[in-house]
């Protein structure tokens, strides 16, 4: 098989409207809007339409740290400093539902694949997961003995993974809420955690300059990257999980191609640390945000069929069989080292069996659902307001009641 043919990633867009550092960006599903937050306790949603406003939340009292789309695009969930998650409707309005249990900032929120659960990590030590749709806190997971920077449900809902500064990342299963495992092979803090979206792997990018890769069913590690000059703040797979982008503190993103595993680009495009980074839904773009308190919007170019891969939701079978698949390396390789894709048997996706039409609809409904059920906390939210507020008129009434009476 011969190798891909890429062009070099372009930069398509820049936003300006942050007054701080950029900490963290997310696409919708359907590319319509990006959303970024920042050290400016702002929360801002760009639209990808040339010449549209966008949209900036108020809310958090402290710098938001993360952001992240629900599955539809219906929802956008926040972290921040000050120790809430927040669900808003990325709309002109911009209300949103707080979620409060952490006692620490929330450094990292994620949605279930399903909708219906949303995960975040907090530098209370605690990674928690909570309902969306009944708004509800479920249950912690509290192994980890220092803060916690990143935690992510896998593909299928079934594993959570978490980053710490306790220098481990741990494999959870959700339903019986214990540790599967601990990988304890970064010599630092562990920035930033994901899963590959075959589900079969997990990347990890840590203080110590590195990116390591796992497979979470033998727990070996596979591949492992030296390639910054600082420390590693995010990542990012491609949907076809044959590449992953690293965002680092010495200002440069970097493009791996996992089936051979080498670099494959260097971007310069930020002044100052390159904090965060995310490929889109398709994977036909991806947004980076840096320190300068910049937001920008690059064009992968990679060779794919970003349709296909939009439609089927499934990455190639390259990853999905062994883990022999994913050849082992510790980066920089020596010359005749890195396998090629010849070596890696790709079988076609499997043809979706949904009708796209019948798709678009439940997605639909699953969006209108999701905005219902945050109007009527909304509104729940406002009649407590309203009972405290007259419960507050009747008891001072009942003072001055009590003074006038001789």
């Amino acid at each position: 098989m011969a190798a891909p043919c890429l062009e070099d990633p372009s930069l398509e867009r820049h936003f300006k409207g942050h007054r701080d550092a950029v900490t963290c960006v997310d696409f919708s599903l359907n590319m319509k809007q990006l959303a970024s937050g920042s050290m400016d306790s702002c929360l801002m949603v760009w639209h990808m339409k040339p010449q549209s406003r966008a949209y900036r939340f108020m809310g958090h009292k402290d710098a938001v740290t993360c952001v992240n789309f629900s599955p539809s695009g219906h929802l956008l969930a926040s972290g921040s400093r000050d120790k809430t998650v927040r669900i808003w409707v990325p709309n002109v309005k911009g209300e949103s539902t707080v979620f409060r249990a952490h006692t620490a900032t929330v450094r990292s929120v994620h949605f279930c694949s399903d909708g219906q659960s949303l995960v975040t990590a907090s530098d209370d030590k605690t990674v928690k997961v909570w309902s969306t749709h009944r708004q509800k806190f479920l249950f912690s997971l509290s192994q980890h003995i220092n803060w916690v920077r990143c935690a992510k449900f896998s593909p299928d809902g079934r594993l959570i993974v978490s980053a710490s500064d306790d220098k481990t990342v741990k494999l959870w299963d959700k339903n019986s809420r214990e540790c599967v495992h601990s990988y304890c092979e970064h010599g630092g803090f562990v920035t930033y955690v994901d899963f590959h979206p075959s589900g079969t792997c997990i990347a990890a990018a840590g203080m110590d300059n590195t990116v390591k890769v796992w497979d979470v069913r033998t727990h070996r590690l596979l591949q492992h990257y030296q390639l910054h000059s600082a420390a590693v703040n995010a990542l990012s797979f491609h949907p076809s999980g044959n590449y992953l982008i690293t965002a680092s503190s010495d200002s440069t993103l970097k493009i791996l191609d996992l089936m051979e595993g080498r670099l494959l680009y260097t971007l310069h495009g930020h002044q100052g640390p390159a904090t965060t980074v995310a490929f889109s839904r398709t994977g036909e773009y991806f947004a980076s945000g840096g320190s300068d308190e910049q937001v920008m919007v690059w064009k992968s170019n990679f060779d794919v069929d970003y349709g296909e891969v939009l439609k089927v939701q499934r990455p190639p079978a390259t990853l999905a069989g062994t883990a022999g698949n994913l050849p082992a390396v510790d980066f920089p390789i020596p010359p005749g080292r890195g396998k090629s894709l010849e070596s890696v048997q790709s079988q076609p996706p499997e043809p979706t069996s949904m009708p796209q039409t019948l798709t678009s609809t439940l997605e639909h409904i699953v969006g209108q659902l999701d905005v219902l059920t945050q109007t009527v906390s909304i509104l729940e939210q406002r009649l407590t307001l309203t009972e405290d507020k007259l419960k507050q008129c009747l008891e001072n009434q009942q003072l001055i009641m009590q003074r006038t009476t001789p």
